[in-house]
């Protein structure tokens, strides 16, 4: 068995259960991305494409021999579209860091979205999980309505992600809510452990990109004219 036949046949026992050696792997990959992207690190988004690929083949069970009983339609599906995101959002990153001149500037300026873009996204929220919950029942994904919205929100934040809103971590963290009690009903522990690390590690990149945007603000503010008169 080669490396590849082994990364997708292996199992480990975890409280008694079976689970996929590439379902913690996909994971281990998905982290990585997640502590780039704090980072503002263009690597953020090849990293996370792999970690994607890899779980997608662990929620589709159907076509992908798993040891879980349950077929996670949109978990599996937001796999496909996080892959396209990535593409963009590698792109979107790329084209800021070469902009910065000798290529150490960071990926992306953090900043809230403004109140129209707020709306858009609240809109898609609500569209999108609409429209992914009747297809997903449809199609026998097992809790079809917190999946619609992991799919729906998942996206989201991706797209929030790759247009440096800072609003994006509290999208992952409402994903994150939602999605921990789905993965551990469904018996997907390795991926409802990672739920509970992004959850806190959302947490931390909200301060972390707040801060960053306060800062911004800061360095960007006119200087008052009285000063600019008393200096001059």
């Amino acid at each position: 068995m080669g490396p590849l036949g082994w990364l997708l046949d292996a199992q480990v026992s975890l409280a008694g259960s079976p689970v996929l050696v590439r379902e913690i792997v996909g994971n281990v990959f998905g982290l990585a991305a997640a502590m780039f992207g704090l980072r503002r690190v263009v690597w953020a988004w090849p990293v996370g494409m792999i970690g994607n690929a890899l779980l997608f083949t662990v929620f589709l069970g159907g076509a992908f021999a798993t040891p879980q009983a349950h077929d996670l339609y949109g978990q599996a599906g937001r796999q496909v579209f996080f892959f396209g995101l990535g593409l963009y959002g590698w792109w979107r990153w790329s084209r800021h860091r070469r902009r910065g001149g000798d290529g150490t500037a960071a990926a992306v300026e953090p900043r809230w979205a403004t109140g129209r873009e707020r709306l858009g996204l609240l809109t898609a929220a609500v569209v999108g999980t609409a429209v992914s919950y009747p297809v997903l029942a449809a199609l026998g994904s097992w809790g079809p309505l917190p999946d619609a919205w992991i799919l729906t929100g998942s996206l989201l934040a991706t797209y929030g992600m790759a247009r440096g809103y800072v609003d994006f971590w509290l999208i992952w963290i409402a994903v994150d809510l939602v999605g921990l009690p789905l993965l551990l009903r469904g018996g997907f522990y390795p991926s409802a452990v990672m739920y509970l690390v992004y959850g806190a590690f959302c947490v931390w990149g909200l301060a972390a990109w707040w801060r960053t945007s306060r800062a911004a603000r800061t360095d960007l503010a006119p200087i008052p004219s009285s000063y600019a008169e008393a200096v001059a």
